[in-house]
């Protein structure tokens, strides 16, 4: 979901670094062969995920959600020389198609790829996190986040996609997911371990960085 209208969308693609070569194949081929297209992080929030990853230099990143691989691609750009990225999903039947976009990217190597339910998953994985990107099944959000936060160094850096679910939260919206949301923004604005800054792109992104 874009809160954008197509102009601006488009401007601020044609203003930003150019969306790679594999990103453009995963981008068109997911538009054309899955149900909801959207779920995917785009050119423009790609872009900002590998800035961020680059700021960072993270030697550990989590990704929960890896879709069809796109925005795992993005953030591995900001990957130490020894780092590596552990993404999780519970899609099986797109495991075939994102183990191949994988394959020919630059960081077949320094990504391990799990199938499964990701609150069983994280907590097998060594830390420490520098990088956290979540964006999954909405409604266990907060329970990624609190497993993330537990396995973050101190400086590490979350993220949470969607925060903003199409302007919902700030309507009289009353759908048990906006809540949900709304209910968890609400817990990290007051989370007192984070510094925290909703960036209003897209869908909306939560930028939180443990103290």
């Amino acid at each position: 979901m874009d809160m954008f209208d197509n102009i601006l969308t488009g401007y601020l693609e044609q203003t930003c670094d150019t969306e790679p070569t594999l990103l453009q194949r995963i981008n068109r081929e997911t538009y054309l062969k899955e149900t909801a297209p959207h779920m995917l992080s785009g050119h423009y929030q790609g872009r900002l995920l590998a800035f961020l990853s680059k700021l960072v230099s993270p030697t550990k990143i989590l990704e929960v959600g890896t879709f069809t691989g796109y925005a795992t691609l993005c953030l591995a750009e900001g990957l130490a020389t020894t780092g590596e990225i552990h993404t999780i999903d519970n899609n099986v039947e797109l495991e075939d198609r994102v183990r191949e976009y994988f394959a020919l990217s630059d960081f077949n190597d320094s990504i391990h790829y799990h199938i499964g339910d990701a609150t069983a998953i994280i907590p097998t994985i060594a830390g420490p996190f520098d990088l956290v990107f979540i964006d999954a099944d909405k409604k266990n959000n907060g329970t990624y986040y609190e497993l993330a936060l537990e396995k973050s160094r101190p400086g590490g850096l979350i993220l949470i996609d969607n925060v903003l679910w199409k302007g919902k939260v700030v309507a009289a919206a009353n759908d048990n997911q906006t809540q949900q949301i709304a209910a968890l923004n609400h817990q990290l604005a007051n989370d007192e371990r984070i510094d925290k800054l909703i960036l209003p792109i897209r869908d909306g992104l939560f930028l939180l960085r443990k103290r």
